[in-house]
Formats: structure tokens, sequence, C-alpha cells
């Protein structure tokens, strides 16, 4: 009876552990979906800051905006967000091939990104879009000639 009741005792310590663990899941789960449908608009905050001309007239504009740009983007990223580090080599895991290109850099190397990953908690949201090169230029021109 004893030894029935040390197992009942440690099967329910195992589901408390368990259903916290999954609720915090399910939270985690539930922030990341909320910062996947804010990163359209962290996209175009970006491209509205790009837009910009510099002219004095805009100034005001733009500080508006930065402000209220890093606002959000601190908020996010003190709540997990994170920008996926897209430099060097291609990483099937992070990145999103658009295009090759040739160039001078070894194939596979990250040459240009075209729009930024993020992950959340160690969960990818979205993978970075890069451009890659798809080996030396000038090797391929010498072999044409």
């Amino acid at each position: 009876m004893k030894d029935k009741l040390l197992r009942l005792a440690a099967e329910f310590d195992n589901y408390k552990k368990r259903t916290a663990r999954d609720i915090d899941m399910s939270k985690n789960v539930g922030k990341a979906e909320l910062i996947r449908s804010l990163l359209p608009t962290i996209d175009e905050f970006e491209l509205a800051l790009s837009a910009f001309d510099g002219s004095k007239h805009d100034e005001g504009h733009v500080r508006g905006i930065e402000l209220v740009f890093s606002n959000i983007l601190g908020t996010l990223k003190g709540a997990g967000l994170k920008e996926v580090e897209s430099k060097g080599r291609y990483d099937p895991y992070k990145h999103e091939i658009i295009m090759a290109k040739e160039s001078k850099e070894p194939e596979g190397t990250i040459i240009e990104i075209v729009r930024k990953g993020y992950t959340f908690n160690d969960m990818l949201l979205r993978p970075s879009a890069v451009i890659v090169s798809k080996g030396n230029a000038s090797k391929e021109e010498e072999k044409g000639e």
C-alpha cells in the first residue's frame, strides 16, 4: 500500500511538471504567432526609413518613425526576438535562397540579404531571404575564353 502511494505521488508530481511545461510552451507558441504576424510591419518600417531622401523637410518625419520603430523593435527583442545571422555561408536551416549570382566569393557564400529572418526563443519565425554566390566569376570567364 505504501509503495502504491509513493508511486501515485511521483506520477502526480510528474503530471504537474508536464502540465507546467505544456503551458509554458503554449504561451511561447502564442507569442511567436503574434510576433510572426508583426514581421511585415517591421519590414515596412525599415522600407519607410530607407525611402526618405535626407532632405531637411523629412528630418522630423524620419525621427518620429525611427523612434516608433525603435520602441517596437526594442519591446519585441526584450520578449525574445532575434535577427537571424546572415553572414558567411548559406545555412538551409536559417536561410532561403532567392537567387544565385556569379561573384568573386566562394560558392554558397551569402552576398546579399533581401529580407531579414527572425527567431523567437530559438524558434525560427522566418528564414532570411538571401542571394548567394554560385562560384568564382573570373574562373568561369577564363573557361569561356
